[in-house]
């Protein structure tokens, strides 16, 4: 990750540290510093606290280069980190560490229509069983992350896609984990962090618009991490192009979300969104599709890209990284995507220069995107506990 600027703070520079680690999954000390803007000398004290904290540890590996270093410096995999992560059909709950490995795992089906209350009484039982297994291990959770589809960073209690009083879920996690730092987001933010951090060959490492089709269509402004407002979700999937169109969740008739959503994609095959979801990616292959049903998806995917193009009019951006299910067509059918943001983007993608790539779609693989998320908080903060005035 690019640092903008010199680290202002200690918090700052331990954020950027632990981010860049984050990121690469290890990093040996001369490129550390050059990546952090430190001297070596300043790096290493910095090091020495980290390690003497639990959250760094440094091994002994062949050197890239004859004469080169031999210490490679990686984020602490003893660091437990609990993530939440709320979807269309389950609640899911896990323990894992800072490399992203899972050590448990639960998941809790969701009533077939399920309401405030349903959800909340999901909610706690989900975080009964978390806090049985922690106490019967002893194990010390640094952080969790709770990703909520939907959820509006304007308010913690608003949710459209699934009924679910955040403020209920915090103050029950205030009683069962009351020592232990806990941050909620959008589930696009947890699945850009996922992305950005845990899949291979990830195209970009600089500013970019991450989107995200699934439930919703939402994306993610991917700017300096370490930063407060870096990961803001951004709700693209309320533009509406039809306005005699099918009806949203958000009340209006149109929208691209209502075309280009996972249980719109199911409307248009023909068959329920529970199946679809249980085929996973999978889909592409075993059902189907008409010429006629291809044309639709492709004038579907045509929309995305022009709410895709509509959100860089607004704030430009030199990369845009699409997950979700338009990511497992086949080139030709995608290309509707590119004529779409085309069509709205000042003078064209050439013209402005922005560079798009599909990277595959992560629902599904539960809770793992919430682990991405702590873990990314825990780095925010430089690693600090959470009522420093510091961290804060």
């Amino acid at each position: 990750m690019e640092m903008s600027e010199q680290p202002r703070s200690r918090r700052q520079t331990r954020a950027a540290i632990l981010g860049h680690l984050l990121q690469s999954g290890g990093m040996f000390r001369p490129p550390l510093a050059k990546a952090v803007r430190l001297s070596e000398a300043s790096l290493s004290r910095i090091l020495f606290d980290l390690k003497a904290e639990g959250l760094i540890e440094e091994v002994r590996r062949p050197a890239p280069y004859v004469g080169g270093p031999t210490g490679l410096v990686s984020l602490d995999n003893s660091v437990a980190l609990a993530a939440i992560e709320l979807t269309a059909q389950r609640l899911s709950v896990g323990v894992g560490g800072l490399s992203g490995e899972l050590h448990y795992t639960e998941r809790l089906p969701l009533p077939k229509t399920p309401t405030v209350e349903s959800v909340g009484r999901v909610f706690h039982d989900a975080l009964q069983l978390l806090q049985d297994w922690t106490r019967r291990r002893r194990v010390r959770l640094s952080q969790i992350g709770v990703a909520v589809p939907g959820l509006s960073r304007l308010s913690v209690s608003d949710n459209p896609i699934i009924p679910c009083d955040v403020g209920h879920v915090r103050g029950l996690l205030g009683e069962m984990f009351a020592d232990v730092p806990v941050e909620f987001t959008n589930s696009v933010v947890a699945h850009a962090m996922f992305h950005r951090c845990r899949t291979e060959d990830y195209p970009f490492t600089g500013t970019h618009l991450f989107v995200f089709v699934g439930q919703g269509v939402a994306g993610a402004w991917m700017e300096d991490p370490i930063e407060a407002d870096a990961l803001l979700p951004v709700e693209l999937g309320h533009m509406v192009f039809a306005e005699g169109g099918p009806r949203c969740r958000c009340g209006h008739h149109g929208c691209v979300e209502a075309f280009t959503s996972l249980p719109a994609l199911a409307e248009l095959l023909g068959m329920p969104e529970p199946e679809l979801l249980q085929l996973g990616a999978e889909w592409v292959n075993a059902i189907p599709i008409s010429s006629r049903v291809r044309q639709e998806l492709r004038r579907r995917l045509f929309r995305l890209g022009l709410a895709i193009g509509n959100t860089l009019n607004v704030k430009p951006c030199p990369a845009v990284a699409v997950s979700g299910w338009p990511s497992l067509l086949a080139e030709e059918d995608r290309k509707a995507v590119v004529e779409g943001i085309d069509a709205c983007l000042l003078g064209g993608r050439k013209f402005a220069g922005v560079s798009l790539a599909f990277v595959p779609p992560s629902n599904g693989n539960d809770p793992n995107a919430a682990l991405a998320f702590a873990a990314y908080c825990l780095a925010c903060r430089g690693g600090m506990p959470a009522a420093s005035v510091e961290a804060a």
